[in-house]
């Protein structure tokens, strides 16, 4: 396998990998002939291997996820959840940051950080993991992909042996925070990626084959450098059906599943299976489309966001699988929910919003229309999302009753057409908004004029002060209030609806250990996985 700038050869391993080859770095394997898995199956022992196979709703090209290169797009997400990649910081139980492969790090002075990475940690194919390696990985990271470039605001690095030194742009408070992100996993550059975008990386399975929008498998890694692999061989299924997830999962053919619709979840609410539940910063939000004459009337927004039924949508459509959001973040943090004041469902206040701007159903059709327009509301979602088009039902039926047509577009090109902004005039997703620990994630990639994600066009000579202010601010206490402020600037804007959080949860057979649901939702397939 070349690196990306040349011709890239597929990187095939084998799923026979010998049991007792040497683990640790210095046992370096040459290539072998891959086989090729064709049917999953879910014995735990077959011919005296321990298999599994994983459904999942949401690793497909729809969610930016068409293969696992974390440089690509969010297909960090897959390399991370399937513990391909790992990254230098990560996220624990408390959402507080940690090292992972890194050892620990200090702030030398504001531009300045001096990361030392664990001894003893090596690369899949058994090259060491050295500072060196990390900086060929992070170059490649901000000359391919916008958002990580942004983010980490990499000036220069230097590699000497463990110790990977980094000069900033400008003060970067929450750089390794960053650096816990999916796109952060470490991966070999001198491996490069395969045609269909397989990597190697240091976590506990190897990926030998990948096909878009329908499997993955992956082996164990033998030369993991943090303990003992138990699973040898897994497949992840790509299963963008809910009720066909549930069926697979009923029937066998998976160990577990991941998305499941909660209309299903009283199917294996018995001791066949078994739940791993958290909560999490999974929002599910409404973002305005300043850009559409329509909502950038200030009445309009303020309606929409008062005619949201957000305690019905927690409470019965998701089951009570979630909890109701007043800001981007949860109460759960520091920067969270609990001081904010965000509109609640008021659907007769919003009639006398609507009205006072000169927004009247003259006809009689219970639409309201102003200057011959009527208030029509172009509604763009996805369906991989189980509760996405849930949401969307939800609102357009009590959006109705003040008035307003929402005309529901649940497609999965939904990346395609926000580009449009002619075509669409909310946009409602789901997005794990602090799964860093920080709060800068969220404003930076949704919120600011260079934000990446801000489908809408939104704009607040505010919200872009308060911006610098937090990305210069290294007291936490100090950034908490900050970025409390600059939520309440998206609440009183009605810029965005944050209508609920999602508590997460994956299904398992009863006889499935290790798997841990995490309110990150970073961290799904590790090497404690087991199933007996």
């Amino acid at each position: 396998m070349k690196k990306r700038t040349g011709k890239i050869l597929a990187l095939l391993l084998s799923l026979t990998m010998v049991a007792g080859a040497m683990a640790g770095c210095g046992s370096e394997k040459a290539d072998s002939t891959s086989g090729t898995q064709t049917e999953a199956t879910t014995s735990a022992d077959t011919a005296g291997k321990k298999t599994f196979v994983f459904g999942d709703t949401t690793f497909n090209a729809e969610n930016e996820e068409s293969n696992i290169d974390p440089h690509s797009a969010y297909c960090g997400w897959a390399c991370i959840r399937y513990g391909v990649g790992e990254t230098l910081m990560k996220i624990n139980d408390s959402m507080q940051l940690e090292p992972w492969i890194a050892e620990g790090y200090e702030l030398v002075d504001d531009l300045t950080w001096k990361i030392t990475l664990k001894d003893g940690v090596c690369f899949s194919n058994g090259k060491s993991c050295d500072a060196e390696a990390v900086k060929k990985c992070l170059e490649d990271l901000v000359a391919v992909h916008e958002r990580a470039a942004g983010d980490l605001k990499i000036d220069s690095m230097e590699a000497d042996g463990l110790v990977l030194t980094i000069h900033t742009t400008e003060a970067c408070p929450s750089l390794m925070n960053y650096l816990s992100e999916p796109y952060g996993c470490i991966i070999d550059m001198d491996e490069g990626v395969t045609e269909d975008g397989i990597v190697v990386g240091t976590g506990p399975f190897v990926a030998t084959e990948l096909v878009t929008d329908d499997h993955l498998n992956l082996v164990k890694n033998e030369n993991y450098w943090d303990g003992n692999v138990n699973v040898d061989e897994i497949t992840v299924r790509t299963i963008s059906d809910g009720d066909t997830l549930a069926l697979a999962l009923q029937s066998g053919e998976i160990n577990a599943a991941y998305g499941m619709a909660y209309a299903s979840y009283p199917v294996f609410e018995n001791d066949n299976y078994q739940f791993t539940s958290v909560q999490t910063s999974r929002s599910f939000y409404v973002q305005m489309n300043y850009a559409s004459p329509v909502v950038a009337d200030d009445a309009v927004r303020e309606a929409i966001a008062m005619g949201i039924d957000k305690e019905s949508f927690v409470n019965v459509l998701l089951n009570g699988y979630g909890y109701v959001a007043t800001g981007a973040f949860p109460d759960t943090v520091d920067f969270g929910g609990s001081a904010l004041h965000a509109k609640t469902y008021d659907p007769e206040g919003a009639k006398e919003v609507l009205e006072a701007a000169g927004w009247k159903d003259s006809d009689g059709d219970g639409i309201r229309e102003k200057d011959g327009q009527k208030l029509t509301i172009k509604w763009l979602t996805y369906p991989s999302r189980q509760e996405l088009p849930l949401l969307a039902e939800a609102a357009q039926s009590t959006l109705k009753e003040i008035g307003m047509d929402v005309q529901i577009n649940a497609t999965a090109d939904h990346n395609s057409i926000w580009k449009d902004t002619s075509a669409w005039d909310v946009y409602v997703g789901a997005n794990v908004n602090c799964g860093l620990g920080d709060p800068t994630n969220f404003f930076s990639t949704h919120c600011l004029d260079a934000s990446t994600k801000n489908r809408g066009q939104y704009h607040s000579d505010k919200l872009e002060e308060l911006a610098v202010q937090l990305n210069s601010t290294f007291d936490t206490t100090e950034r908490n209030q900050i970025a409390i402020e600059m939520q309440q600037q998206l609440l009183d804007d009605n810029a965005f609806v944050f209508c609920s959080f999602l508590k997460m949860s994956m299904i398992s057979q009863a006889n499935v250990t290790g798997l841990t649901a995490h309110a990150c939702d970073y961290y799904e397939l590790t090497a404690d996985l087991d199933i007996n």
